[in-house]
């Protein structure tokens, strides 16, 4: 419950809105408590003929009772009646018509709140380091962003109208019923405490399952993400039956869980309702004493609209009890948002950052060292990296490449030491110039379910057709293009499912090509490419690197014995460095990986 006023915060800029509800919703109860008002009048002139109120002062019922009441003496009770069913009807019309006003304002308002929400939520997402994403379940996340920010909407979002409208009912309605019996009303108001603290001992125990009915639902997207991308491998290993056990087990957890959630909320109605009943009971007993020994001046029809206001109380009542079970609820999926919201970003640019925009000398690795956890990826790495010049990292799988590469566009901060960019570090720098000046190549070719025309223009935008093209030639990929029957607007497919390894890779090359970044990063970017593939995305590379400064991350060590220094890789150090001919001319780890890719 602690996050609901973060929640709530995004209202502050609709003050005028709430109060316009507020307001709305005011007139709608007064005038649907008027329509019960109508009831004294009718019962007391029409059938007895009676004008004592039996109340003391003036009021809002007295005076309907002798407006009507004159009719009936001048002209007739049917005239009377034609009166009191024309003021009921005005009433309800009047009633509803500020209802329906009410939801006008009220339901974008909360849809404005909600996709406000699932905006700060995304622009979280994206702003949050890489190494935030191997620690988390991307099934989880998702329902974080999904399904946590629906139960919001439905069980957090939705109790503003009832917070508002509900208690206005309840005060004014209790209101009218102290003017009409003050000592009624006092016996009343001594058995709602008792009520109120047992609908929020139950309510109380919603939290805790919901939030693992959340967690639940976040592992079983996990699920169905893994199911569906490893389709190919689960078939081939015949585990159909496998996955199929391992979801029917998350599934029915989740059924049980939800069980029990649907158990205690459903029981809140049921429960307000007879404690209410209970109460009638008790303050039908009691006012019937009262009126049978005379010890009030109480009428019959007022105590008759007295328990009929007592009733309308019962439904706001059991709505708020309600809303009470939905607030436990959705508190549940909220903490799970918050808990994302305020994951810390811990590659953050400081306030005084300077702008770059040129890389004119040199990157240096000064007594690097980096660590994920307790775990050491990088010491001590020392290294400088020329301006034109192709460096290759080197070295078996968990040696720290990979690492080393992603520190260059900050993707992670070193512990220790420092990266310099001509001659500055990297963290005084603005982040966006910093990235804008690199370019990327990964061995798994990122591609999203757009054209390929919007796929190789990514992040770069403003781009003519013939920059695309151009592009896509430098890459190798402007022909297979244009066989396409439509195109560079051919949809590209989920993960580029629609095309060929080669022709994936192919297109990120070309994306890299547009963004025209002087610092090239290739990691294994032929690794996963059959031989005619690998050919023709080599030469699409060889293009790219010419005039730019390249790391460059091969298992294939074929690829980079042209590279200006090699660097070896071993445990996160630096074990041996130099050419292809400097280094095998060594008796040393890199000419032991090249003689188990037998490489002449």
């Amino acid at each position: 419950m602690k996050n609901i006023p973060k929640l709530l915060r995004y209202l502050s800029p609709y003050k005028s809105k709430i109060f316009l509800y507020f307001f709305t919703s005011l007139l709608s109860v007064v005038f649907a408590l008027f329509s019960f008002t109508m009831l004294v009048p009718v019962l007391q002139v029409l059938f007895n003929g009676e004008q004592q109120s039996g109340m003391t002062g003036t009021n809002l019922v007295a005076t309907i009772t002798h407006y009507i009441n004159g009719i009936a003496q001048e002209h007739n009770k049917l005239t009377a009646l034609t009166y009191a069913v024309l003021l009921l009807i005005l009433a309800t019309i009047l009633k509803n018509f500020f209802i329906y006003c009410s939801q006008l304002i009220l339901n974008p308002l909360r849809h404005t709140v909600m996709r406000q929400l699932r905006d700060d939520l995304f622009a979280k997402t994206l702003a949050l380091p890489i190494g935030f994403f191997t620690e988390e379940r991307k099934g989880d996340l998702i329902s974080r962003m999904t399904n946590d920010v629906n139960e919001v909407e439905v069980s957090v979002m939705s109790v503003i109208e009832t917070i508002i409208r509900e208690p206005l009912t309840i005060l004014i309605t209790l209101a009218t019923m102290v003017v009409i019996s003050p000592v009624l009303t006092l016996s009343l108001l001594l058995f709602l405490p008792l009520a109120g603290f047992v609908i929020g001992k139950v309510g109380k125990s919603l939290k805790r399952p919901s939030n693992e009915a959340q967690e639940q639902l976040g592992e079983m997207l996990s699920n169905v993400d893994e199911t569906l991308s490893g389709m190919r491998v689960i078939k081939a290993f015949n585990a159909e039956r496998q996955q199929q056990l391992r979801f029917r087990h998350i599934n029915n957890t989740l059924l049980r869980i939800r069980n029990k959630i649907s158990a205690r909320r459903d029981a809140g109605s049921p429960m307000s309702e007879t404690l209410g009943i209970m109460v009638v009971s008790a303050i039908l007993w009691y006012g019937g004493y009262l009126i049978f020994s005379g010890k009030t001046t109480l009428t019959g029809p007022f105590f008759i609209l007295f328990l009929t206001l007592f009733y309308q109380i019962i439904n706001p009542l059991k709505a708020l009890s309600s809303a009470f079970y939905n607030m436990q609820k959705g508190a549940a999926a909220l903490d799970r948002i918050q808990e994302l919201m305020s994951v810390e970003n811990t590659i953050t640019e400081r306030p005084d950052a300077k702008p770059v925009k040129t890389f004119s000398s040199s990157i240096e690795f000064r007594n690097v060292g980096f660590s994920y956890g307790a775990k050491e990826i990088l010491r001590n790495i020392n290294l400088t990296i020329e301006k034109g010049k192709t460096v290759a990292l080197v070295g078996a799988s968990g040696a720290g490449k990979s690492t080393m590469a992603d520190l260059i566009p900050r993707f992670h901060d070193v512990s220790s030491g420092s990266i310099l960019l001509d001659g500055v570090d990297l963290r005084e720098y603005k982040i966006y110039d910093l990235r804008k000046l690199i370019g990327m190549v990964s061995q798994e070719p990122i591609l999203f379910n757009d054209t390929i025309a919007n796929n190789i223009t990514l992040g770069t935008g403003g781009a003519t057709q013939e920059q695309i093209e151009e592009a896509a030639r430098v890459a190798n990929a402007h022909s297979f293009i244009q066989k396409k029957k439509e195109g560079y607007e051919t949809i590209a497919g989920d993960r580029g499912s629609r095309l060929s390894g080669g022709e994936r890779q192919r297109i990120t090359i070309a994306r890299a090509v547009l963004k025209n970044p002087p610092v090239l990063i290739l990691d294994e970017a032929t690794s996963s490419l059959d031989t005619e593939s690998e050919r023709i995305v080599q030469d699409a590379i060889n293009q790219l690197m010419q005039n730019r400064t390249c790391i460059v991350i091969a298992h294939r060590l074929s690829t980079v014995q042209h590279a200006d220094e090699i660097i070896v890789l071993n445990q996160g150090e630096i074990v041996e460095r130099g050419t292809h001919q400097q280094l095998m001319a060594i008796d040393g780890t890199y000419k032991k990986l090249v003689a188990l890719q037998q490489l002449k």
